[in-house]
């Protein structure tokens, strides 16, 4: 008798649609896991129709995102391994210390409220959302520009503007916003429960050229566990920009995820 999958439940962030996970999803059959990538609430099929309707994801909140993904993993036969990138690489955290899963794997995650440092490439990166607060309750697009700085800079000018061609969509400003003044705002919806010592292993990953999510915050974001038992750990991947999981590189970071799902008995 076949022993069941593991599920894994991808999760994208800002500005990328679901379907960029597709060589990870088969990457990830093949070494014997069932993935899924679901777009966040209400994002539309296919990239084209995500462009063609802006505003069918706007105003959509962390916590918004977090419980649509927590509705479909209790639709699972068995908890899931939950890997996110940037805002999904958040969700991924919330997820894990709520329960939800049996380990996660953060990329690049956007910061939870108790990161601190806040460098000068990220506001830069940041400021398509945040730049105008009217855009709190709207959908914000990229410039192939805006692209190139945020994800891109690690990569050849071609390489980053064919992945813009191919993958960004409209995204809600609001999570920025939102992780913007965490630190702020008592309940945030950027509030992770970081100190549950009963979840599952848990590995943030970040590249060092990020300008997104400097490698600093995703450091701060390691020292957040501090106070919890369950296994936490970081990898680095020297060189690498935000575009980590989309580029020419990201066989490279799937399968060093795969290791550790393997090392840690996922």
């Amino acid at each position: 008798m076949t022993a069941p999958r593991t599920p894994v439940v991808f999760i994208h962030g800002l500005w990328l649609h679901a379907s960029s996970w597709g060589p990870w999803l088969s990457l990830f059959a093949d070494a014997g896991y069932d993935p899924i990538a679901p777009g966040w609430p209400h994002e539309p099929d296919t990239v084209a129709q995500a462009r063609a309707l802006p505003d069918a994801v706007a105003d959509t909140s962390i916590d918004d995102a977090t419980d649509h993904f927590a509705a479909i993993i209790s639709g699972l036969d068995s908890p899931p391994v939950i890997i996110g990138h940037s805002f999904g690489g958040l969700i991924a955290e919330k997820l894990l210390g709520q329960g939800h899963g049996v380990a996660a794997v953060a990329i690049d995650p956007a910061q939870i409220k108790g990161v601190l440092p806040l460098p000068l490439a990220q506001l830069r990166a940041g400021l398509p959302g945040l730049g105008n607060p009217a855009n709190l309750h709207r959908s914000v697009s990229l410039t192939k520009a805006e692209f190139r700085f945020g994800f891109g800079n690690a990569l050849s000018d071609d390489e980053s503007d064919a992945l813009y061609e191919r993958w960004t969509i409209p995204s809600p400003a609001r999570p920025l916003f939102q992780a913007a003044a965490a630190n702020f705002v008592m309940h945030s919806q950027a509030k992770v429960d970081t100190a549950n010592a009963t979840r599952g292993p848990l590995l943030l990953i970040s590249g060092t050229a990020d300008h997104t999510v400097p490698d600093v915050v995703t450091r701060s974001t390691l020292k957040q566990y501090r106070d919890s038992a369950a296994v936490t750990e970081l990898k680095q991947f020297e060189g690498r920009g935000h575009s980590l999981t989309v580029d020419s590189g990201w066989k490279t970071v799937a399968d060093a995820v795969l290791d550790w799902l393997k090392t840690n008995g996922v």
